[in-house]
């Protein structure tokens, strides 16, 4: 072995962090001062509030790449010789000249991509392997067979630093996948981020690693635009999220949003529950009919024969069958949301009622023309719009409404639904669930938000504001340089020296003073509803609803987006799970499907286990290849207090490294917890802890080094798809399973 190639490296990676550090001493100290300027001019806190979020980014990318900051070496055939990294780093001279190349770059795709066959110019690739700040590991790869230099770190298996990485003990967060990417994951990665990409891959085959990575190379090849618009990544559950919230960061990326299905609604954060029937039923496409006609059921009219009367001090005022039905008719011509065509309806109800007030007290007894005039009839009007009763009356026909509100009313009494779907979602109180997040998006649309009263209080403040700016210019005009005595000289000398009144207007003077929003693009996404996102990655996306992909396009008005999922391992009652189902009514075939078929979690062993209980749904079911066996045999044991059983193994399986999953059902979770007291549990548990309790749904997409399934005939039979949860809970193991029946 070379020691010299070591310490080469050693030297370089030693070199490269005290870059780093010098790089985040200057973010550090720039921040630092930035903050301590409170700035004298609106301008001035702008801009530094400006460098403050450039700079902080920048400390975030820096801090991210402590670890792991340079794992790779290129050296060309041509003499070319590139580092490659999670950052791309540079000297601090004139040159500028390159350090590190990001992993992201078109230069640095051979160090996925290369092979022997198809060296693309290289002549070897060495992999270099840190903990910390110090090289641990270098495993070179020859790939110019007439290369006869020998550094003595010649991998005699090409794939040794990729089953490294798998045989690895489990943290409890997800790690990037950047020094292993696959050429097929590659492929996948930097593919166009415009129209639909759908990859799909049964359990291990690296899904949610290669839309990360995915989301990290999409931000750096188009980091203008997708900046600007931000990347959302939607995610089946919070812990989940928790699981892979480091990834990004890890690639040098902060500015995505990541959200569950429940928190796609700003200021709703669904934490109920559905019943399997109530979550089918609110997830199935007929919703969007039935609320559409529920809205529609707002709009009233009194019933013939039976007025509304509204009292007024020249007589009663009648809203009767015709005149509301001609108003609604108008109305609902514009074709306008419910709240923004509700000002149409208002208007000619106010009309009529000025026309019918008009006919009483200004009629000719003798049959003459009416004696009031345009302005008399327009002053019966303004009369009658300021009438409160007028107003409330009017609201029991056509009542502004809130998504909440409206939806909130459908659940308690549900229409036009068969008598058994609208019995399933029937609630009178609580909380809202992930199936209501949908259902309150599409009322948001079908309602409209009418922001008169908003706009018009948003121009008042702004005609307050340029007022306020006159009174200053005002002042500074009053306050002009005196220092002439002679008033011919006054009025020549003074005319040359510029005052603010001189220079700017009270409007402009009053815009410069406005705050400006310096929030990222993720957060402010994250509080419109009608924002439309430059990219979305959806995962486990077999598993959303009808209804949630309405929403999910409304926010993706260009269809770019890639979906990641199973259609295997769909367990929502909800789920669409078909391809084609999801994406036929917003984009026909116009779509791309990729497989990932190598399964790099799961050993050949765990994985013939759960091919088997896959195939009692589908009997030609073929399951991902697993790229490595460990030799450990799965164990079942039946026994009369599974519980019990389950504790027992916990204690043995707990003298070995890594961390350990309990999946079960969750009615058995209540016994479990009392039973394993050190175990992480609950709606987000700490998957960092040695044992974390979890459900089959929880358990979507994480991974663990040993898995205990616990009453696995239970957790087939307590679901509408039980089977696919029961393939999901056995496969998330990298390196040992254990099964607990009850006898």
């Amino acid at each position: 072995m070379s020691t010299e190639e070591f310490r080469n490296e050693q030297q370089f990676i030693t070199g490269l962090y005290a870059r780093l550090d010098d790089l985040r001493d200057q973010a550090e100290r720039a921040v630092a001062a930035a903050l301590k300027d409170p700035g004298s001019t609106m301008q001035a806190r702008r801009d530094r509030d400006v460098m403050v979020a450039e700079q902080s980014g920048l400390l975030a990318a820096y801090n991210a790449g402590e670890t792991g900051l340079c794992f790779g070496r290129l050296v060309f055939k041509d003499g070319a010789d590139h580092h490659i990294g999670r950052l791309g780093m540079r000297e601090d001279d004139e040159q500028r000249t390159p350090l590190v190349l990001d992993w992201r770059a078109d230069v640095a795709r051979p160090f996925y991509l290369a092979t022997g066959y198809e060296p693309m110019g290289l002549s070897r690739r060495r992999h270099i392997t840190t903990k910390g700040r110090e090289v641990v590991s270098l495993h070179d790869e020859v790939l110019d067979l007439a290369d006869r230099t020998r550094t003595g770190h010649e991998s005699r298996d090409a794939d040794e630093v990729l089953l490294a990485a798998l045989d690895a003990a489990r943290t409890g967060r997800m790690h990037d996948i950047v020094q292993t990417i696959q050429a097929e994951q590659d492929h996948i990665i930097r593919s166009p981020h415009r129209g639909v990409l759908v990859v799909e891959g049964g359990p291990g085959t690296g899904k949610t690693a290669v839309a990360l990575h995915r989301a990290a190379y999409l931000l750096y090849a188009h980091r203008e635009q997708l900046a600007r618009r931000a990347v959302l990544i939607v995610g089946p559950n919070p812990a989940f999220l928790g699981y892979i919230g480091n990834v990004l960061p890890s690639l040098g990326e902060t500015g995505v949003l990541l959200a569950t299905p429940g928190e796609l609604f700003p200021g709703v954060h669904a934490t109920g529950t559905d019943t399997p029937r109530a979550a089918a039923v609110k997830g199935s496409a007929a919703m969007a009919g039935a609320l559409a006609e529920a809205v529609r059921d707002r709009q009233q009219v009194p019933e013939r024969g039976e007025p509304l009367i509204v009292p007024h001090e020249d007589g009663d005022l009648i809203i009767d069958w015709d005149m509301a039905l001609e108003a609604r008719h108008k109305a609902r011509e514009t074709l306008l949301p419910h709240n923004l065509a509700r000002p149409y309806f208002v208007f000619r109800i106010l009309d009529a009622l000025a026309e019918q007030l008009a006919d009483r007290i200004g009629a000719d007894p003798y049959g003459g023309p009416n004696f009031l005039g345009p302005d008399d009839i327009a002053l019966l009007a303004k009369g009658i719009a300021a009438n409160p009763d007028v107003h409330a009356t009017i609201d029991t026909l056509w009542p502004p409404l809130t998504p909440q509100q409206f939806l909130a009313g459908y659940l308690a009494e549900p229409t036009h639904l068969e008598d058994e779907d609208a019995a399933a979602i029937r609630r009178e109180s609580g909380p809202w669930t992930p199936g209501d997040v949908p259902l309150l998006d599409e009322a948001a649309e079908l309602l409209g938000e009418d922001d008169s009263a908003a706009r018009r209080a948003e121009e008042a403040e702004r005609l307050r504001a340029i007022q306020y700016a006159q009174g200053v210019l005002d002042v500074s005009y009053a306050s002009r340089t005196y220092e002439f005595e002679d008033k011919e000289e006054l009025d020549k000398d003074a005319s040359e020296v510029l005052s603010a009144h001189d220079i700017i207007d009270a409007e402009r003077f009053a815009e410069r003073h406005e705050e400006a929003d310096h929030r990222s693009a993720a957060e402010r996404a994250a509080a419109d509803r009608t924002w439309a996102f430059g990219h979305i990655i959806v995962d486990e996306a077999q598993e959303l609803s009808a209804m949630m992909w309405r929403l999910l396009m409304r926010r993706s008005p260009t269809r770019s987006m890639t979906l990641v999922g199973d259609p295997a391992q769909t367990g929502d009652p909800a789920g669409v799970g078909s391809w084609q189902e999801i994406l036929a009514p917003y984009v026909e075939d116009r779509w791309d499907l990729v497989r990932l078929g190598v399964n790099y979690r799961t050993p050949a062993e765990i994985m013939a286990v759960a091919a088997e209980v896959r195939r009692e749904a589908d009997p030609a079911f073929e399951p991902p290849r697993s790229v490595r066996s460990t030799g450990v045999e799965p164990w079942e044991r039946t026994v009369d207090d599974p519980v019990k059983e389950a504790a027992d193994a916990v204690a043995v399986e707990l003298r070995t490294e890594g961390r350990l999953a309990v999946i079960a059902p969750p009615e058995l979770h209540p016994e479990l917890i009392a039973a394993l007291p050190d175990a992480a549990h609950g709606p987000v548990p700490d998957l960092t802890r040695p044992v974390v309790l979890l459900d089959p749904r929880q358990a979507k997409g994480l991974e663990f080094d040993t898995v205990l399934v616990v009453d696995p005939d239970a957790v087939r039979a307590g679901a509408t798809h039980g089977t696919n949860d029961l393939y999901v809970a056995l496969t998330r193991a990298t390196q040992r399973l254990g099964v607990v029946r009850r006898a």
